[in-house]
C-alpha cells in the first residue's frame, strides 16, 4: 500500500469526540441516583464507563486509527473464526454469564465484557473482504446471496442460542444493508427479510416477555403499572422535558420510576432534563456523523474500505434510530443501549474501535 500523503477526516473524528463527551456527561446524570444507591458514590458508574470503555476504547481507537487499515482484509476470516469461538465459549455454564436473561457476557472479577459487541465489527470487516473478493458473483443466488446469508446466519444462530433477540435484530439489520450496499438482488433480500421476520415471530411466541413487549408497543394505555410501565414512564420522562428541559440534573425518572436510565432509556432522560432544543440537536449530531461516514466510504480506494465504512455507518444508524425510537413508543421495546452515550464499557470499547478504522480509511480518500 502506498504512503499515507492524506490526514484522517478532521470533522468525523471531531463529531465522534462531541458525542462520545455528551455520552458521558449525560451519563453522569442519569446514573447519579442509581450510583449512590447500590454503590455508595454518585459517580461511581461514570468512573465505571470511564475506566472499562472509554480508556480501552481510546487505545483501540488510535490502534485502529494508525494500523494500515488493509490488514484487517488480510486477517479479516480469522478476526472472524475467533469470534465465532468465543461466542461459543459464552454458551458454556460456569464461563459465560448470565444478564437479563441472555448469557452473553464473560465476568472476571468486577470486569463484564460482551463479546457480541465486537463480533459485530468482525462480521462487517469480514463481509467486506468476502464482498470485495467476490464482487462478480454478488447478484447469483447460489454463488454470492447465499453464501453471503451463511456467514451472517452463524454469527446469528450463536446470538439466538444465547438468546439476545435486540441484537441479533441488529445484525440481522446491519447485514441487510450491507447486502444493500454490495449489490445483492432485492428479490433475494426480501425473501430474507420474510424469513427473518418468521424466526423473530417464532422467538417472540416462545418467549412471554417478548409478547408482553409487543404488546405494551401496541396498548401501552391498557397495563400502565405492568407491560406497559416501561414505555409510559419513557414518554412521560419525554414529555416532562418540553422545550428547554426541566434542568441538568433535575429529572425525576431517574429516581427509580423508568427502569435501565443508565442504559437503553438514557434518551428520554436527555429529553427530560435538557428539553427538546438539545434532544434534537444530539439527534441531528448522529446524522452529521452518519453523513460524514458516508462521505468517507464514497471517497475510499477500495471496495473492502467501501464496504467496511458503509457497513460500520449501518450499524451506528440503525442501533441509534432504534433506540430513539423504542424510547419514543415508534418501535418496540428492544434493550439496545445508544452508541457512544449508553453505560456499558464493552459497546463503548468497539464503537471507538470501529470508529478508528473509519479514520484509518479516510486517510486514504481519493
Amino acid at each position: 500500500m502506498s504512503k499515507v500523503k492524506n490526514p484522517p477526516d478532521y470533522v468525523f473524528l471531531i463529531l465522534v469526540g462531541i458525542l462520545v463527551l455528551f455520552g458521558l456527561i449525560v451519563l453522569s446524570s442519569a446514573s447519579s441516583v442509581f450510583s449512590y444507591e447500590k454503590f455508595g458514590s454518585s459517580f461511581y458508574i461514570v468512573r465505571h464507563q470511564i475506566l472499562i470503555g472509554l480508556l480501552p476504547g481510546i487505545f483501540l481507537f488510535f490502534f485502529f486509527l494508525k494500523m494500515p487499515y488493509g490488514i484487517w482484509r488480510k486477517f479479516a476470516f480469522p478476526l472472524f473464526a475467533l469470534a465465532l469461538l468465543i461466542l461459543i465459549f459464552v454458551l458454556i455454564p460456569g464461563i459465560g454469564q448470565k444478564f437479563s436473561g441472555a448469557r452473553s457476557w464473560f465476568t472476571i472479577g468486577s470486569f463484564s465484557l460482551q463479546p457480541s459487541e465486537f463480533a459485530k465489527l468482525s462480521l462487517i470487516i469480514y463481509l467486506a473482504a468476502w464482498c470485495e473478493s467476490r464482487r462478480q458473483m454478488l447478484s447469483d443466488f447460489k454463488k454470492g446471496f447465499l453464501p453471503f446469508i451463511t456467514i451472517a446466519a452463524s454469527l446469528g444462530l450463536l446470538i439466538v442460542l444465547q438468546p439476545d433477540v435486540g441484537t441479533l435484530f441488529i445484525v440481522g439489520a446491519i447485514v441487510l444493508f450491507l447486502a444493500f450496499v454490495v449489490g445483492i438482488r432485492l428479490p433475494y433480500l426480501l425473501g430474507a427479510v420474510a424469513c427473518g421476520a418468521l424466526l423473530l415471530m417464532l422467538l417472540i411466541k416462545v418467549a412471554p416477555y417478548r409478547t408482553a413487549r409487543l404488546t405494551a408497543f401496541v396498548h401501552p394505555e391498557l397495563d400502565p403499572q405492568g407491560v406497559g410501565y416501561h414505555i409510559n414512564q419513557a414518554l412521560l420522562a419525554v414529555g416532562s422535558g418540553g422545550f428547554w428541559g426541566v434542568g441538568f440534573g433535575h429529572s425525576r425518572q431517574k429516581f427509580r420510576y423508568l427502569p435501565e436510565v443508565t442504559g437503553d432509556s438514557i434518551f428520554p432522560i436527555i429529553a427530560e432534563e435538557l428539553g427538546f432544543i438539545f434532544s434534537a440537536a444530539l439527534v441531528l449530531l448522529i446524522v452529521a456523523i452518519l453523513w460524514r461516514m458516508f462521505r468517507i466510504a464514497r471517497d475510499a480506494p477500495d471496495y473492502f474500505s467501501k464496504y467496511a465504512v458503509a457497513g460500520i455507518a449501518g450499524w451506528f444508524g440503525i442501533q441509534s434510530f432504534v433506540n430513539i425510537s423504542s424510547m419514543l413508543g415508534v418501535l418496540p421495546l428492544t434493550g439496545l443501549p445508544l452508541p457512544f452515550i449508553s453505560y456499558g464499557g464493552t459497546a463503548l470499547a468497539a464503537s471507538l474501535s470501529a470508529a478508528g478504522l473509519v479514520g484509518a480509511i479516510s486517510r486514504h480518500a481519493k
